[in-house]
């Protein structure tokens, strides 16, 4: 959501509307907290994909606002030291898990959102940020995602050969979830967003549907048709003067 758009809703919030001859204000109510009720299928039915494509915020961010993608946890994978942290991650990556309803989106479509969210020739890092821990990776936890994986990687070598493709395609050790400060952190930047969702609680809110979706709202890197959707929903919550948004 750009600046100027959430002025505009600010200014809506603070907004008090005099009519003649009688006197109604106009304001949106700010709940507290409260549990989300979600419509999500058994964890049973959900698949998990990890990649690392550079910063995990922004991994996050891409892939949570998917159609199918039900949460999304950033972390650390790909290395060998034990319960690494931000600032002491060792030989690891830092990645995004996804959990996702294989009814709605499958690992091929995860693997092409991976490859055209990222710059996989480049050599450890992203972007700005340089050095192992921002390296691209796919993990792998069978033998179709191994087989998937790989014919992914040889179709994007083929559109140049002038540079390698550096992605790793590695075998899934241990998923190490990052500290709290780093789940949603694009939505967290965005108070406005989460009083939208009724000010959830911290372990909600990591395995919030709805949290993951609106993370990637804030970033701005939802798919055009979604990011039209949620912007949607929030103006009718606004015209309504009501906050509680459920579902996008």
């Amino acid at each position: 959501m750009k600046s100027s758009h959430f002025h505009q809703i600010l200014s809506y919030i603070i907004l008090t509307i005099t009519l003649t001859p009688n006197i109604t204000t106009l304001a949106i109510r700010f709940p507290n907290p409260i549990s989300q009720v979600t419509g999500n299928p058994p964890d049973q039915f959900l698949k998990t994909a990890i990649f690392s494509l550079g910063s995990f915020w922004r991994a996050e961010s891409v892939f949570g606002c998917l159609d199918g993608v039900v949460r999304t946890t950033v972390g650390y994978a790909g290395g060998s030291k034990s319960n690494p942290e931000y600032r002491s991650l060792g030989d690891h990556a830092e990645s995004v898990q996804i959990e996702y309803d294989p009814r709605v989106i499958n690992f091929r479509q995860l693997l092409e959102i991976f490859w055209s969210s990222h710059d996989s020739r480049q050599v450890f890092g992203q972007g700005p940020d340089v050095g192992n821990q921002y390296r691209s990776i796919i993990f792998i936890n069978g033998t179709d995602e191994s087989r998937l994986a790989a014919s992914s990687k040889e179709r994007e070598q083929t559109k140049s050969r002038s540079s390698i493709v550096t992605t790793q395609i590695q075998q899934l050790g241990t998923f190490y979830p990052a500290e709290p400060e780093h789940q949603k952190f694009e939505l967290k930047r965005n108070p406005f967003l989460l009083q939208l969702i009724g000010n959830l609680a911290e372990e909600e809110l990591e395995k919030s549907s709805l949290a993951a979706k609106l993370n990637g709202y804030a970033a701005e890197l939802c798919p055009t048709r979604i990011q039209s959707r949620i912007d949607g929903k929030v103006n009718e919550i606004i015209r309504k003067g009501w906050p509680i948004l459920r579902d996008v």
